[in-house]
């Protein structure tokens, strides 16, 4: 332990940072989890992905992330969901047409 007032102090405010930086890296984790979720589950990715950004970016300018890592991310996340919104519409649907049946020649008698 510290003798010094000012290392004494140093310690106390140490020990309050990481408790924020703590918090602020499990919301953003989160936050992250909950967007592959629904990503995997299809239902809404835009909210998560939103709410995903965000935390990114508080994170980001709390300085508990560095800022090329938070657009690293943000940028990985919209990849993401973009490519998840081409699969979904990608995916043929059934056709509301009833499938021509090839007809056989009919037998001359």
């Amino acid at each position: 332990m510290p003798i010094i007032k000012s290392a004494k102090k140093r310690v106390k405010v140490a020990e309050k940072a990481a408790v924020r930086n703590h918090k602020t890296k499990r919301s953003l984790k989160s936050a992250i989890r909950a967007f592959h979720k629904s990503l995997s589950s299809g239902s809404k990715v835009n909210e998560t992905q939103a709410k995903a950004q965000s935390a990114i970016g508080k994170a980001a300018k709390k300085h508990v992330i560095h800022k090329n890592k938070a657009a690293r991310q943000q940028k990985q996340l919209a990849a993401r969901a973009k490519a998840a919104a081409t699969v979904k519409k990608a995916t043929p649907r059934k056709s509301a047409k009833k499938p021509i049946k090839k007809t056989t020649a009919a037998k001359k008698s």
